[in-house]
């Protein structure tokens, strides 16, 4: 049984600020994301992960650093970086604010996953992308264990693919900064052992 861990990247100013990110803004952590990965660091440092995965960004390697530092296997790939918002990247956005952005995210609902902002990617562009890796990480030892620090509509996308769901199901998987779900994998089967578990937060 291969066992994922499977992280969404810590806190940033830009999350606060309710500023767009995506894959084309390349923030660090902040204050409380460094927090946020000391106490990750902190319940889950005797676990004997075999790989790390990052995305290429750099606040996903931020979030994972202090397993870096002991020398784990490590790649950092775009595979994993976040769906890219186009020309919404930088600004602020919510559905309230934007009919567009809620106009895609509606399309998204009812199963248009090659819907996109201007400029950006759709979710299906993000799932061929992801495809590379989940046939990588199939082939990592079966008894393995790995850990994952992507981004939160990547993530979203990568549950579906990992789990068989349609991607219109993705904001069924809900994210926090540096929250943790638990996936294991027996041949191609995936099951999710524990969802969105941030206890190691408190």
């Amino acid at each position: 049984m291969q066992q994922i861990y499977l992280l969404r990247h810590g806190q940033t100013d830009f999350n606060v600020q309710g500023i767009v990110q995506g894959s084309g803004i390349d923030s660090d952590l902040n204050a409380r994301g460094r927090r946020q990965a000391e106490l990750f660091w902190e319940r889950y440092k005797d676990v004997p992960f075999d790989r790390v995965y990052t995305s290429a960004l750099k606040r996903t390697q931020q979030s994972v650093q202090r397993f870096l530092a002991l020398g784990l296997p490590h790649e950092a790939t775009a595979a994993l970086n976040e769906i890219s918002w186009g020309t919404r990247e930088g600004s602020r956005i919510s559905p309230e604010e934007d009919a567009e952005y809620a106009h895609v995210l509606a399309e998204w609902l009812a199963g248009n996953e090659h819907a996109h902002l201007p400029g950006g990617e759709s979710p299906a562009q993000v799932a061929a992308r992801q495809r590379p890796f989940i046939e990588a990480l199939q082939r990592q030892p079966a008894e393995g264990i790995v850990l994952v620090c992507m981004h939160g509509r990547a993530l979203r996308v990568l549950l579906c693919q990992l789990l068989g769901y349609p991607l219109r199901c993705m904001d069924g998987f809900e994210h926090h900064n540096l929250g943790l779900y638990k996936l294991h994998r027996i041949g191609a089967r995936y099951t999710i052992r524990n969802f969105l578990n941030v206890s190691h937060l408190n």
